[in-house]
């Protein structure tokens, strides 16, 4: 395949991970829906089985629609190799499970999806490995925590669902020095606006459902390896789990991240300015926007990301009871979980997605009551901004 890592970020997001297939010579990858391959003998079964031969198998080892997928998504990480798994939780647990042991110990950002953090503390720790989670954005923090038995440093940057910053290149260099992996949850940003293992991450995940897939009708994950002994470690275990995606599902998840860059693009441009007004309203009393030259971390922000991307969170000046009224009262902008699809979506994370994690956890993360999520879309941004500001006209 010829290599697309060269060529103008848009052009690599269209192109890369799938050349038309010599038989038919199809544009668009085909769908191996296919459990199973067949081989031309014993001979070349045996040789595959072995490792000696490159070929297909069986699909939850590797299927050729499920590969141009990963393919992609490398290329676009500046990665070594992907795999895609069936949920962005298969991704997060195949990294747990692949690179932490019993009696191991684990560092992560405080402001976690709620999901990656309680399986460690409530599934892992039942294997013997310990977590901590601190406010990454102060390095000082995770210096504090580390112990010998410390194998895993994993953090998100942008948080969820906070936006707090944490410095890719500093985290990097404490792992080298203290022999621990770096993992980086890079969903929100994207590997259109960041790309960690440039930065120094040994591995990036992605939730896929979000950004990269980008029309809320899929679910999926991917893992992307700096290195080929980390990614023969994670495949071994995915394999073994069984957590893979499959055919038709990264066939759309491919279709949507041709768009990735142009839905990227709008949905920052609405972010910024959507940001920028909030900031100024009356009712407002907050706003949590990497773009904002008042977010902690703006400088952080332009130094490590090509943008602030479209994660907006804000708090309201009459607290949980004033953003309860605000998101009952929109119109367009859809109340629901996830983000990431070209429709702008709003939520309240303290009771939906992080209810999972303790209360205290949560005020100690920064995941306040009054903390509304907001997921911007693609509409216009005239739209989206009539919509806000009918629904702020409460008593």
């Amino acid at each position: 395949m010829e290599d697309k890592s060269k060529e103008n970020l848009e052009t690599q997001v269209i192109h890369a991970g799938y050349e038309p297939d010599e038989a038919t010579r199809s544009v668009s990858p085909p769908i191996y829906q296919t459990s199973t391959f067949a081989f031309e003998s014993a001979e070349q079964g045996a040789a595959l089985f072995a490792g000696k031969e490159k070929g297909f198998i069986y699909t939850r080892l590797g299927n050729p629609t499920i590969e141009a997928l990963e393919k992609a998504v490398a290329s676009l990480e500046k990665g070594i190799r992907a795999l895609a798994t069936s949920t962005g939780m298969a991704a997060v647990s195949t990294v747990y499970m692949a690179l932490l042991e019993k009696d191991t110990h684990m560092i992560g950002t405080a402001a976690l999806y709620g999901a990656s953090r309680v399986i460690l503390e409530t599934e892992f720790a039942r294997y013997g490995v310990t977590s901590d989670f601190v406010d990454t954005s102060n390095l000082e923090e995770i210096k504090k925590k580390i112990k010998k038995n410390t194998r895993l440093l994993y953090i998100e940057s942008p948080a969820n669902p906070t936006m707090a910053m944490t410095d890719i290149q500093g985290c990097a260099q404490i792992a080298r020095e203290h022999g621990i992996i770096l993992v980086v949850d890079n969903t929100f940003a994207s590997p259109i606006l960041q790309n960690p293992l440039e930065l120094g991450a040994d591995v990036v995940v992605h939730s896929v459902t979000k950004f990269i897939n980008g029309h809320s009708d899929v679910v999926g994950g991917i893992i992307v390896s700096q290195r080929e002994e980390l990614h023969e470690r994670l495949a071994k275990v995915l394999h073994l789990l069984g957590g893979t995606m499959d055919p038709h599902q990264a066939w759309l998840v491919l279709r949507g991240l041709r768009t990735l860059y142009l839905r990227v693009e709008k949905a920052q441009d609405n972010a910024r300015k959507l940001a920028a007004w909030l900031e100024s309203h009356p009712k407002v009393a907050w706003v949590n926007y990497p773009g904002l030259p008042s977010h902690p971390q703006f400088e952080l922000m332009k130094k490590q990301m090509k943008g602030p991307g479209s994660m907006i969170s804000f708090g309201l000046r009459g607290g949980y009871e004033a953003g309860l009224k605000l998101i009952n009262s929109v119109r367009l902008c859809t109340l629901a979980v996830s983000l990431g699809g070209i429709e702008t979506l709003i939520e309240h994370p303290a009771s939906m997605t992080h209810a999972v994690v303790s209360k205290k956890e949560k005020e100690e993360a920064g995941i306040t009551d009054d903390l509304i999520r907001l997921s911007v879309g693609c509409e216009a941004y005239e739209d989206l901004r009539a919509d806000l500001e009918q629904a702020l006209e409460y008593d």
